[in-house]
This record gives structure tokens, sequence and C-alpha cells, in this order.
């Protein structure tokens, strides 16, 4: 997966979207691999498409990279595959892995340790979505670019 840039040829609603796709194993350190290419791909979009990429927004980034990228490589076996993309207004985050369960934010709870991800990914994201998808499953969490 690659940006797309202005006059190449795209049609429909991306063709100004500036993406990146990684694949991320599962071994020590992808979290931190995640979020470091999480915030390269944002430092590309800050100076290549000048857009306002702030600080509360990096920080979003990578924390939603961090819980989604987590629990995929805990609970399905296989290949974590990460996209980033940057349309308009927003940034979306899109964690595919292989494992067909879809999980459900659980109900808030201070004495529970752990299995808190998805709770927070709501809590910050503009939006959430969860696909199953033919092999898997694809989570996207979209956070706005613009501060509140």
């Amino acid at each position: 997966m690659g940006s797309h840039d202005d006059g190449d040829g795209c049609t429909g609603p991306d063709r100004h979207a500036i993406q990146s796709g990684f694949a991320i194993g599962g071994g020590d350190g992808c979290i931190a691999e995640a979020r470091h290419h999480a915030a390269a791909f944002l430092e590309r979009v800050r100076t290549e498409r000048r857009a306002p990429v702030t600080a509360r927004v990096l920080d979003l980034t990578q924390l939603v990279v961090s819980e989604l990228v987590t629990n995929a490589c805990k609970y399905a076996p296989g290949p974590v595959l990460m996209e980033l993309r940057v349309t308009g207004e927003t940034v979306d985050v899109i964690v595919w892995d292989s494992d067909p369960t879809v999980p459900e934010a659980h109900a808030a709870d201070a004495g529970r340790v752990g299995q808190h991800g998805l709770e927070i990914v709501k809590a910050v994201a503009q939006d959430l979505q969860i696909h199953a998808e033919p092999v898997g499953k694809r989570i996207t969490a979209r956070i706005a670019l613009a501060d509140p």
C-alpha cells in the first residue's frame, strides 16, 4: 500500500488520501514497531501534505495503534496488518488479524485488571468499526485531525 498523490490517475473518494500499510510480526517489539510506523507516517503527512498533525493527534494515534496491535498480537495467530490513512479531516487506523472473533468493549469496571483496550479506543476515537472478514477481522478507528 502506498500513498496516493494528486494527479496519479486514481479516482474515487480516496483519490486525495495518503496511506501506508505495514505487516507486523507478533514477536517482541511489535507494538513499539507499530507505534514507530505511526509516528513516521504522521510526520510524512505533516511535511508532504502540510496537514495539521498536532501532538495530540500523534499521541492519540499511537495510543490507538498500541491498543489495537496489542490485542491482535495477543489473541490472533499469524501476521497483523496495519494500514494508516489520512483522508480529509481524519486519521484512520486499520488493523487486520486472522482471529474471526469480533471483540466487544466491556462495561467500565475500575476493579478489572486488563481488557480495557477497546474501551480506551472507543473513548478517544471519533468512530470505531469492527468488520468480520472472510478470514479474520478488520478494526478501523477514526481519529479527528483537528483538536477540539
